[in-house]
């Protein structure tokens, strides 16, 4: 079958070629990928940035397709049926966080950018009626991480003010529209002019561009103070938020593309009582909850580009390039 794979010693580190299909273990299936979607992980795989890569591995958390193949134990229900997939493996028993085992889809094991699959028959969910094939792709990994953020961790409740930082990207995105779906009253940010008029279609109450010096105070005048604040930078931007959030607000980070900040408004942090906490992808019960709010409200992913494996370069490097409005879309 083809497949995108890391490859260190070519140009681009990606190669897509012939890869061999491997036998189903007991509780595994075979999906038959239709569309799959990229992550900064993905990217960061290609920089070799991420963890316990290597060359070979078929990249890509994100994948919708159909069950073509079952293991052992499988229910035979799941034959033929259209699925997505829950690409976090072994988050374990404990909801507040993830078990010492757990891993995604796409490295170190093989990923959803292939013509096919192998995967638990418990990562797989029903794929939404109501979305296309390269909409579903883009739901699970993205999807899973704004609503975690959102509900367990931010326990955002219907009328208070939410600020989504960085729209635009995976994770934001979600994260504007699982938060109307859920009643807050949003506000986003982003340099791009383009990018703030998409979300005020989507039906944010504010929108602020973080390139303005007067970005604090504006949103301030407009808001005061937002209960829940959703980042994915933090760099010293988060010195900024802090600035931003209501006494005895929250502020959830889920990714450091900023890297650390230089320095801490820890005096401000103690007396307005604020919650600063971390998050990342989610629990099966989160991808479970996270699934039933996109059917309920029938909520659609933005879909940036949908590009063919042949084009993997291009939509790699306008992923890295920060060029995109939503999620990039693969298909075979």
């Amino acid at each position: 079958m083809k497949a995108i794979t890391l490859a260190s010693k070519q140009q681009s580190k990606l190669l897509l070629t012939e890869v061999q299909e491997i036998s189903l273990k007991k509780g595994e299936v075979r999906v038959s990928i239709k569309a799959a979607a990229l992550n900064h992980r993905d990217e960061w795989c290609r920089q070799g940035l991420y963890p316990n890569i290597k060359d070979g591995v078929v990249l890509g958390s994100d994948g919708a397709g159909i069950v073509t193949e079952l293991g052992e134990g499988v229910d035979q229900d799941w034959f033929k049926k259209e699925v997505i997939i829950n690409p976090a493996l072994h988050w374990g028993e404990d909801q507040k966080v993830q078990s010492a085992s757990f891993e995604i889809l796409g490295m170190p094991r093989n990923g959803t950018l292939a013509e096919s699959v192998v995967v638990p028959a418990d990562r797989l969910f029903d794929k939404p009626g109501h979305l296309t094939w390269e909409e579903a792709a883009a739901l699970p990994l993205s999807g899973l991480t704004a609503f975690r953020a959102l509900t367990y961790q931010g326990n955002i409740e219907p009328g208070e003010n939410l600020l989504v930082t960085g729209f635009g990207g995976g994770v934001a995105q979600y994260a504007v529209q699982f938060g109307l779906a859920l009643g807050a009253k949003v506000s986003t940010s982003s340099s791009s002019p383009e990018k703030l008029e998409r979300a005020k279609v989507l039906g944010v109450s504010y929108v602020f561009n973080y390139l303005n010096n007067n970005w604090i105070s504006e949103s301030l005048k407009q808001v005061n103070g937002f209960d829940l604040i959703v980042d994915g930078a933090v760099g010293n931007t988060l010195n900024q938020l802090i600035q931003v959030a209501k006494p005895g607000g929250k502020i959830v980070f889920y990714g450091a593309t900023l890297g650390n900040p230089s320095k801490l408004e820890a005096r401000k942090i103690f007396w307005n009582q604020l919650k600063i906490m971390g998050s990342t992808m989610g629990s099966d019960t989160d991808f479970k909850a996270m699934v039933s709010l996109v059917c309920e409200k029938k909520i659609h992913p933005i879909i940036d580009q949908v590009f063919k494996f042949d084009e993997a370069e291009k939509a790699f490097d306008r992923m890295r390039d920060g060029q995109q409005m939503g999620k990039i879309v693969l298909v075979p």
